[in-house]
């Protein structure tokens, strides 16, 4: 084992597109699932909430702890993490595909249908990308190559999100004629083949190097007890819940944003020179209709400059340390998305600007918070001579999924309480909104996802792997690998 291996620009590559297969599922749900329950598969916004909520915390709970003990201690000729990637990938796609399509059954079986696709669907998340992220980990042991490898894997994520939040929607109602219902069962299936082909490629393009010394052997037990004496894993777990509780709240709330908030006419107004300038160029993916347009166009923008923050992301916590720069750009971002409070229907150009200026520096933080997490397993290491990487990302899988769990079901649950009314019980095509669910949607997007990243920002004055620490970790856990 070489823990200063310099990884190739082959497998950097390789490896990031298993987090683009993952992201196709992964941002479908931030972003379509509380909206594809409600308003396309007809389930109430009470049974909605119930099944995201129920089913997520046993996935958080259940799947993932139980994922991560067989992992790390998985033993086979491709090692202890690649297995799952090559075994889930092609029952991940076909899962996929069925949580997003709509039987014809009453009422009842419907309710029965979701939550038994989603358990799924969130088990195979689990078994497939729990290993994926504990990857990162046993790639290399030099701490600037996972930056390296985190910015490349985020990259991609990037690109996933750019798809699902651009143009899947217009894509949805383009390929099923106006019906939602076919158009998103024949997307997910497209979407289900790339991602496994992907999932392959990963599979066959990566190796594991961090390799557990022989003599090295604990219980799970043992395991986690290191975990609860571990204080910077507890503060990452509970800053990744708070994390995902912002993303999947704001990501699953915009399209109700859009279409019970935003002026269609200024919106329209606001985005008809960028449509005809991308339709001089054969560019021509968003039909139209203007909220739609108007939707994907608002979400580019945002991703666009993520990417651009993701690109600084690895020059900045070389030079000033993970944590410093993680706190700084989340504060920053948070600034940006509590703004939307203040803006009328008719501020699109403040509402495009915000959110573009929110995806710069939120876009730094992304690649730092998995990175972080690998620095805390060698934080284990460091501390207690054992490692167990699989366990410590399985926790933070935890919080992925509780923060996935409690934003998407606190959207229709909100929803709910503001009187909101799913297009499937409506009398008419034409719903006009009760002021109250008109206000539950502007909080949604603005003062609710505000609060965890605020919270989160706090923890970090606790987190104390500083850029000090980490490059004192790293060089005592190479003098002791070659010990």
């Amino acid at each position: 084992m070489n823990n200063d291996h310099k990884i190739s620009l082959k497998e950097k590559i390789g490896y990031s597109l298993g987090d683009l297969s993952a992201n196709l599922v992964f941002q479908t749900l931030v972003t379509y699932l509380a909206y594809f329950y409600t308003d396309i598969y007809g389930l109430e916004t009470n049974d909605a909430s119930l099944i995201i909520f129920v089913v997520g915390m046993v996935a958080a709970f259940a799947f993932n702890p139980i994922v991560g003990a067989l992992a790390d201690r998985t033993r086979s000729k491709w090692g202890k993490f690649r297995p799952w990637i090559l075994f889930t990938s092609i029952p991940l796609g076909v899962v996929a595909l069925l949580a997003f399509s709509t039987p014809n059954f009453d009422y009842s079986g419907k309710v029965v249908y979701a939550a038994v696709t989603y358990t799924l669907l969130l088990l195979l998340y689990a078994a497939n990308n729990l290993p994926y992220a504990a990857l990162s980990g046993v790639i290399t042991g030099s701490m600037k190559e996972r930056n390296s490898i985190s910015s490349y894997r985020f990259v991609a994520v990037m690109f996933a999100q750019f798809f699902v939040q651009v143009f899947m929607l217009p894509i949805i109602q383009y390929a099923g004629g106006g019906n939602k219902a076919v158009g998103i069962e024949i997307v997910m299936t497209y979407l289900a083949i790339i991602g496994t082909i992907m999932l392959l490629i990963t599979f066959f393009t990566t190796k594991e190097r961090v390799i557990p010394t022989i003599e090295q052997k604990s219980s799970f037990k043992e395991d986690l007890g290191d975990l609860v004496k571990n204080k910077p894993w507890i503060i990452m777990l509970v800053l990744t819940t708070l994390v995902f509780i912002t993303l999947a709240m704001k990501g699953g709330s915009y399209v109700y944003y859009f279409e019970n908030y935003v002026d269609a006419t200024s919106l329209a107004e606001f985005i008809d020179p960028i449509l005809n300038g991308l339709d001089s160029i054969g560019v021509d993916f968003f039909g139209d209709n203007p909220i739609s347009a108007g939707f994907g166009l608002f979400n580019a923008g945002g991703i666009i400059f993520m990417i651009v923050g993701i690109s600084l992301s690895k020059g900045l916590a070389d030079k000033y340390g993970k944590r410093d720069v993680f706190g700084a750009a989340l504060f920053v971002s948070t600034i940006f998305i509590a703004i939307f409070y203040f803006f009328a229907p008719t501020s699109v150009e403040l509402m495009f600007l915000s959110q573009i200026l929110h995806g710069f520096f939120y876009g730094i933080t992304i690649p730092l918070l998995w990175a972080m997490i690998a620095d805390v397993a060698d934080y284990s290491e460091w501390k207690n001579n054992r490692r167990a990487t699989a366990i410590i990302f399985s926790a933070m899988m935890i919080g992925l999924k509780l923060g996935l769990t409690i934003g998407s079901s606190l959207v229709t649950w909100i929803l709910g309480i503001y009187d909101y009314i799913p297009k499937k019980f409506a009398a008419t095509d034409a719903i006009i909104q009760p002021e109250s669910a008109i206000q539950g949607t502007k909080m949604l997007v603005s003062i609710y996802p505000a609060i965890s990243f605020f919270i989160a920002i706090a923890l970090l004055f606790l987190y104390e792997i500083n850029k000090k620490m980490e490059t004192q970790i790293e060089q005592d856990l190479i003098t002791r690998r070659k010990a």
